[in-house]
């Protein structure tokens, strides 16, 4: 029997104290006019507000990136990948309590204000102040099982939020709801340990449990508290808790929100609205602020799982192909895999088979070798520009059901209604050498290395250069073509 995993969000915020990975902020910010431009510079490390209205702290940019999403996992950056692709394999029930930190503050409507938050704006354009990191508990009302998913919440005052649910689970259950002209029940949960969202951001199979997928990243069962006021469960060492419903055939405009692909637009339109009726929370509550945007807090949390999850369907195609890695490149729409061919034309295999994953988002593919550093974009072009044939390396594939939040290809429907999606196409690109079955045609392709490489340039310069030349150091002594 496994026992409870007590993780939560501030073991994450001493975690990445010890690491040095968290900048504490110690100077009053304003959540609404300066805290996104502090959020969207800090790409290295995590950002502790301490000094908010009304007496809040808050937790940013945490994981700021693939780095610290490993530190979070406990492994190396990139072991990353593979590692949570086996921990997919692992479920863990989640186990009820009777209670837990994020009930030690109780309010009715009436004694909380959402407007009170420091729900911050996060870009220029955005149409207000809007809850990125809400996590939220919907159940289909046939089988009573349950979804943990991320949702957009634009604050519109003090007991009412927009809503954007993208089209998969969460929206399944609410136009169920619908169809009986019911209000569906959520209690969005609102800070915690970010193997939390990285479960949540795990598309599974309708009817998975993103909890017990959230025990198997931990280690350990999630605690689980009943709502007060809905027929809900809630981890039980959250920040805070927000209970409420989605009136049926009510929309409202919502957006424009800085998204995870770096756009303004997409999902914005006639979108739900969610009315709450009660507030859980820590007697000392740390809010969780999310940045999204390209290479933001946001897009880590969904390049883990879907990365993962891809990594988990491939490894077996064909009976077992060289797989090294995957990586999701940025904005999210693609996919890079790291192989060696056995085979003339296995690549392409994968490829396809990557395009048509679990997952909505990758329409661009590109397959490389292991002497390839698929997470530095530069060396992903250079393997591009001067491995593929684009008459046989390059394949696109017209009239495929896309992300809907992907504004390069056409829309139809749109936010709020069954028939929104995007309508285009997905292309696959072979960047791979020959197998090394065919060793003379391979030999064309090694890579050009300097004599005597593991000679230090930090040995040999001048003392007054030196702060530079450690600097530059591991840009090139890092890299793999030195290796």
């Amino acid at each position: 029997m496994s026992t409870t995993s007590e993780r939560d969000m501030r073991s994450w915020i001493a975690e990445l104290d010890a690491a040095k990975e968290l900048i504490r902020i110690d100077k009053p910010v304003d959540p609404l006019t300066q805290m996104g431009a502090l959020l969207y510079q800090s790409r290295e490390k995590a950002l502790f507000f301490e000094k908010l209205p009304h007496g809040w702290r808050s937790l940013g940019q945490a994981p700021a990136n693939i780095r610290q999403a490993a530190v979070a996992f406990g492994v190396r950056e990139e072991e990353l990948i593979p590692h949570v692709a086996a921990k997919l394999g692992t479920r863990i029930p989640p186990v009820m309590v009777d209670s837990g930190p994020v009930k030690e503050v109780k309010l009715k409507r009436g004694e909380f204000d959402l407007t009170q938050l420091p729900v911050h704006v996060a870009g220029q354009r955005d149409g207000g102040p809007v809850i990125g990191s809400g996590l939220v508990v919907t159940k289909d009302p046939d089988t009573g099982k349950r979804n943990f998913s991320f949702h957009r919440l634009q604050i519109k005052g003090p007991n009412k939020s927009g809503i954007l649910l993208y089209p998969r689970h969460s929206w399944k259950n609410y136009l169920k709801y619908q169809e009986r002209n019911q209000p569906m029940p959520v209690a969005i949960m609102i800070g915690h340990h970010p193997l939390y969202y990285v479960a949540a951001a795990t598309t599974a199979a309708y009817g998975d449990d993103e909890f017990e997928i959230a025990g198997g990243f931990l280690g350990g069962a999630v605690p689980l508290v009943k709502c007060e006021t809905v027929d809900l469960e809630v981890p039980a060492n959250a920040e805070l808790v927000l209970e409420g419903h989605i009136p049926p055939h009510y929309r409202e405009e919502e957006g424009p929100f800085s998204e995870f692909q770096d756009y303004y637009v997409t999902g914005t339109g006639k979108n739900p609205i969610v009315e709450y009726q009660y507030m859980t929370r820590r007697r000392d509550a740390i809010f969780k602020n999310l940045q999204n945007g390209s290479e933001m807090e946001g897009c880590v949390f969904h390049k883990v799982p879907m990365g993962a999850t891809i990594f988990r369907r491939l490894k077996d195609i064909g009976g077992g192909p060289n797989l090294h890695n995957v990586a999701i490149l940025p904005g999210v729409f693609g996919v890079a895999i790291q192989m060696t061919q056995r085979a003339y034309g296995e690549a392409k295999n994968l490829l396809l088979s990557a395009i048509t994953s679990e997952y909505q988002h990758p329409k661009i593919a590109i397959a490389v070798d292991a002497d390839v550093d698929i997470f530095n974009p530069a060396e992903l072009l250079w393997a591009m520009v001067t491995r593929v044939d684009p008459q046989k390396d390059i394949v696109v594939i017209p009239g495929t059901h896309n992300h809907a939040m992907d504004a390069s290809l056409p829309e139809l429907g749109a936010p709020g209604t069954p028939l929104w999606q995007r309508y285009g196409s997905k292309v696959i690109i072979d960047a791979t050498i020959p197998p090394p079955a065919d060793a003379k045609a391979r030999a064309a392709f090694e890579r050009i290395r300097p004599r005597n490489p593991q000679l230090k340039l930090e040995d040999f310069a001048a003392e007054a250069s030196l702060p530079l030349v450690r600097a530059l150091s591991p840009l090139f002594f890092g890299s793999k073509l030195l290796r």
